[in-house]
């Protein structure tokens, strides 16, 4: 630890580590008085794992029932009218929002992953009631097709 810190030419006014029963040791030894404090993020982590757990899984089902955009993407061809580009937007916002992962603990790729195809969904609804593209769209995930 000595070596990594003198080089510094800066005073140690506190310590930051995982916990590691070695690494403590070392440091009670190396800088005795100086305050050790431990790193907390495993520790979210680790008590949050059964929630992130059942986050993971609703995501992996969650993209089972947005798949459907592939052929939607590919009945679209090489059309490049008005409605061919809406429906290319939104499946570009689904595929941006599959790619989200999160970051666990804090913030859960599932539920967010579920928020972002809510507002999708809604916003093809919003088009749908005005009378616009998708008349007879059928979304892969709506608020209703939720998994319970």
């Amino acid at each position: 630890l000595h070596e990594a810190v003198d080089g510094l030419d800066v005073p140690v006014v506190g310590v930051v580590s995982d916990g590691q029963r070695s690494l403590r040791k070392a440091v009670v030894k190396t800088f005795p008085g100086v305050p050790h404090q431990l790193y907390q993020f495993h520790d979210w982590k680790q008590a949050a794992g059964p929630a992130w757990e059942a986050d993971r899984h609703a995501k992996k089902e969650l993209k089972k029932r947005v798949r459907a955009i592939r052929p939607l993407e590919r009945a679209l061809g090489d059309r490049e009218d008005h409605e061919a580009q809406v429906v290319q937007g939104s499946c570009a916002a689904v595929r941006g929002a599959l790619s989200d992962e999160g970051k666990a603990p804090l913030e859960p790729g599932g539920l967010r992953l579920h928020e972002r195809l809510e507002q999708i969904d809604t916003s093809l609804q919003a088009v749908e009631q005005k009378g616009g593209l998708c008349r007879n769209h059928s979304s892969a995930y709506t608020p209703s097709s939720r998994a319970r």
